[in-house]
């Protein structure tokens, strides 16, 4: 069948590459055998290796000639029409044939992360979003290439899964470096650049075995729901796998132990119901499905319309996917090259006109430069006459303004004379109010000099008062010490009369004696 052939024929040529001993892109008949016989054994043919032998007359075929052999002699025998799960085994099968052969060229790699395993689920990716493209050198030599926007979602995929962070920015500069990608490369880039922080073996392998299974065994969702039996109406939660043609539910996440599946059909019909619950109408009965919030059931009703629309398509979703990219991708770059060729038409004719609009100025040019010149020669002569009539108005005014000069200078002579008879006495008397202030400057400095005699002696009595102050103010200080200290002297004199008149006193009713010292009589004492 040409559907198997034709989408596992990136397989097929890595492992015919393989078996090339040069660049020359021809094998021998004798190591085709073993990878036709092997092929064969797989779609349970035998004995189609031995056709090789008669199939032309070399004892080596180039991969076209290969290919051809597989198309009429081997795939040929497969039925006409197949289900997908059944193309999907012939393809499962032969990738692995396929990477038995080549498996030595990627495998011996120095700090490989990536166990072999992983190595073989990337080389499966590879080859299902590949091209296979012929060698610009040599008809004879394919190359398998992947485009740098999928690796970019591949290795994008795996980081997010991981929790890393994807550097778009460096992926775009290597991408711009390295082209398309070969698969050594591929997993090279994904090693050194994508992988190399990742400790845990077991979450990466996880991260690729979901990418795997997203591309190559076509999954378009996993996740927990909840199913409604069919002879007991309980809920119960299972592990749900869904692929264009089926639904199908395990007990965990490992999807170790099958529980059983629901076929999708191209008139399945999604419903959503209240209580975030998923009704599924196939042509055998309704099954109703439980999911834990809004969010989760319109994911899974969309990806439900999605399997059911390509439930009866040959071909799988993730290839279709491909395909549609690849064309976008070829009609991108053909708007390129229309793109690039009406921007040469534009450039051309943009050349054409500015080459003809380069003449056009340079008469242009040549016209102006003589219009320019007449301009200036009419410039010219109308200034000449200008100046002219100009020189004749020039000569009137000068005349009248001769007469009116003359005239004004008589004027201006006889008022001259007047301002100076006005001046000569404005000046007498001036010289008058002179000499009268000087007169009452002298008396003024005679008055202020009095004033400042004055002054002096009023400042020379102050003085002599001030001096006078002091003294007294000294005298009544040692007047006052002198005081003070003979009230000190007189005291206990004065206190002994005191108490000698109080003991001579007839009675207490009769008033006390009262001795007053008087300042005077103490200074004179």
């Amino acid at each position: 069948m040409a559907v198997v052939l034709e989408n596992t024929i990136n397989c097929v040529w890595l492992a015919f590459e393989s078996l090339q001993q040069d660049k020359s892109g021809f094998v021998h008949k004798s190591k085709l055998k073993v990878l036709t016989a092997n092929i064969g054994t797989l779609l349970d043919l035998y004995g189609v290796e031995r056709g090789l032998e008669h199939f032309r007359s070399t004892s080596v075929l180039n991969f076209d000639q290969f290919k051809y052999y597989l198309q009429k002699e081997v795939f040929a025998s497969l039925p006409k029409t197949l289900q997908h799960q059944e193309i999907r085994v012939y393809e499962n099968k032969i990738a692995e044939v396929c990477w038995l052969i080549c498996r030595k060229k990627y495998l011996p790699r120095d700090g490989r992360i990536l166990s072999e395993d992983s190595v073989f689920q990337i080389f499966r990716i590879f080859c299902v979003l590949a091209e296979l493209v012929v060698d610009h050198n040599n008809d004879n030599v394919y190359q398998v290439l992947l485009h740098p926007s999928e690796v970019c979602n591949i290795a994008q995929n795996i980081s997010s899964s991981l929790g890393c962070k994807f550097d778009e920015e460096d992926f775009s500069n290597l991408s711009v470096s390295m082209g398309n990608f070969r698969l050594a490369p591929f997993i090279a880039v994904l090693e050194s650049r994508y992988l190399i922080e990742i400790k845990d073996e077991v979450a990466l392998t996880e991260a690729i075995y979901d990418v795997y299974q997203k591309i190559v065994e076509d999954v378009i969702k996993k996740g927990f729901l909840s199913k409604k039996g069919y002879i007991f109406p309980t809920m119960k939660e299972y592990w749900f796998v869904l692929r264009p043609t089926e639904l199908a539910y395990y007990t965990g996440r490992s999807e170790k132990d099958r529980k059983g599946s629901l076929p999708i059909e191209p008139g399945c019909k999604v419903e959503p119901k209240a209580g975030y619950r998923i009704l599924l109408h196939s042509s055998e009965r309704t099954f109703e499905f439980g999911t834990s919030d809004h969010m989760s059931r319109l994911q899974w009703v969309s990806a439900l319309q999605l399997a059911s629309e390509h439930s009866g398509k040959h071909e799988s979703y993730q290839r279709l996917q491909a395909v549609k990219r690849r064309l976008q991708r070829q009609g991108r770059i053909q708007e390129m090259i229309r793109a690039k060729f009406q921007l040469q038409q534009e450039r051309n004719a943009r050349q054409a006109a500015e080459g003809h609009a380069k003449e056009l100025e340079v008469v242009v040019k040549e016209e102006a430069k003589r219009l320019i010149e007449l301009e200036e020669l009419r410039a010219k002569l109308e200034r000449l006459l200008e100046e002219e009539t100009q020189a004749k108005r020039d000569e009137e005014i000068v005349r009248g303004l001769q007469a009116r000069v003359l005239a004004e200078e008589w004027e201006k002579r006889e008022e001259l004379e007047r301002l100076q008879e006005e001046q000569r006495v404005l000046l007498e008397e001036e010289r008058q109010k002179r000499k009268e202030y000087e007169e009452l400057q002298r008396e003024k400095e005679a008055q202020l000099k009095c004033a400042e005699e004055r002054l002096s002696q009023l400042e020379k009595e102050r003085l002599h008062l001030d001096r006078q102050l002091k003294i007294a103010n000294q005298q009544m200080k040692y007047t006052e010490n002198r005081k003070e200290i003979l009230e000190n002297k007189l005291y206990p004199i004065v206190g002994e009369k005191v108490r000698r008149a109080h003991s001579f006193m007839p009675s207490t009713k009769e008033k006390p004696v009262v001795f007053e010292v008087r300042s005077s009589t103490l200074k004179r004492s």
